[in-house]
């Protein structure tokens, strides 16, 4: 029974008491006790109108579900797993399980400043730890797969004869390219769950939070280090043990002279970072600018100047002592099962039941295709092992 059910027995309720006072049946004590029920189940009624036009304010536009249906589109994904839980109808004590598919976010949710009046006296602020700014993940194309594997061809760099001048009448050279390689790649799932208490369930913006600030960000670092670790493993990208200004350049070239592609990115732990961009020349001239002027003071200070041109990612992403140099959005892609990521939501995991806990499954499955491994480069640097 809903609480407009409940609401509607307890006005019936109070009615029936009314007139057992008035005919001298029941006291004002018990027509006390009636109107209070009603008042609070009017009260539950009015906070859940305030919750629901506070999801309503998060999105306006039209994303299809799983089976097709229009439902709101909401900024983040936790904000759509804390409507899915509202929309259930989740009364205390009921058991219940939820599921919600990933989609484009609009924007960052922002923490509303304050909270249903049940919580008063808790802070919900969470003062939360470091994080790391994901940026891989964007480097790379993506694409969509309704299987769970794929299979693509690498090109093979074997090519027999050549194209040339002929005279008329004569015998054109013959021109052979070696068979392309097969390779087959099945989905990753990675995967992981929290425990949260069923608290949450009662208030949609802090489960909204709970999922994106601390669940989705947990996964996401795990996605871009498995696609930096993939990256490295791939057999047939180019290698070399110059990490320095120069050999980054010369990385640069490789990948144009060996795959066609132009270099569009480089990948770089902080500390290599830190020695290039705190290099100087016999005049202890900074190369890169000193700390109030660019090089030799003639242009103003760029807070971290990019290397050579190209968009330069300094993350702890790579350890120390490795940088990564290519052509990301045309060597690679990212492809990903078409549902994206899946957030389930239940109460029903082993005894959260009766502990009053809700189990949040955060999961997804993905891989890296590299269709053109000397599109890319791996610079390592025995020094840093020093």
């Amino acid at each position: 029974m809903n609480l407009r059910e409940l609401l509607k027995k307890a006005m019936e309720n109070m009615a029936n008491v009314k007139a057992a006072v008035e005919s001298g049946e029941k006291g004002a004590d018990d027509l006390a006790e009636a109107v209070k029920e009603v008042e609070s189940l009017q009260a539950k009624i009015k906070a859940a109108e305030d919750a629901e036009r506070l999801m309503n304010s998060l999105g306006t536009k039209d994303v299809p579900d799983e089976k097709g249906a229009d439902e709101p589109k909401y900024k983040t994904i936790g904000e759509y797993a804390a409507a899915k839980v509202k929309e259930a109808g989740v009364e205390a004590g009921k058991k219940f399980s939820v599921s919600a598919v990933d989609f484009k976010a609009a924007a960052v949710m922002d923490l509303p400043s304050s909270i249903q009046p049940a919580l008063t006296d808790v802070d919900t602020r969470i003062v939360e730890g470091y994080r790391r700014p994901l940026l891989i993940a964007d480097l790379f194309s993506t694409e969509r797969i309704s299987g769970n594997a794929l299979t693509y061809f690498v090109e093979s760099a074997t090519v027999e004869g050549a194209p040339a001048v002929t005279n008329e009448g004569a015998k054109k050279p013959m021109v052979s390219f070696g068979d392309p390689t097969a390779v087959t790649k099945a989905l990753k799932k990675i995967a992981s769950y929290m425990k949260e208490t069923s608290e949450l369930v009662e208030d949609a913006p802090w489960l909204a939070d709970a999922i994106n600030g601390r669940g989705m960000f947990l996964h996401e670092l795990t996605v871009e280090n498995y696609l930096v670790d993939a990256l490295c493993g791939t057999s047939g990208i180019g290698t070399s043990d110059e990490l320095t200004a120069d050999g980054i350049f010369k990385a640069m070239m490789s990948v144009q002279n060996n795959s066609g592609f132009a270099a569009d990115a480089i990948v770089i732990n902080p500390t290599d970072y830190q020695a290039l961009r705190l290099a100087k020349d016999n005049n202890s001239q900074y190369y890169g600018g000193g700390y109030f002027y660019g090089a030799y003071g003639n242009t103003p200070i760029a807070e971290q100047p990019s290397l050579w041109g190209l968009r330069t990612v300094v993350t702890s992403a790579v350890s120390a002592g490795t940088c990564l140099v290519g052509a990301f959005k045309m060597g690679a892609s990212i492809v990903k099962k078409n549902s994206g990521v899946t957030v389930n939501i239940a109460n029903m995991n082993e005894d959260d039941f009766i502990k009053n806990l809700i189990t949040i499954l955060i999961e997804e499955r993905l891989e890296l295709a590299v269709r053109r491994p000397a599109a890319f480069v791996e610079i390592t640097s025995s020094e840093s092992d020093s």
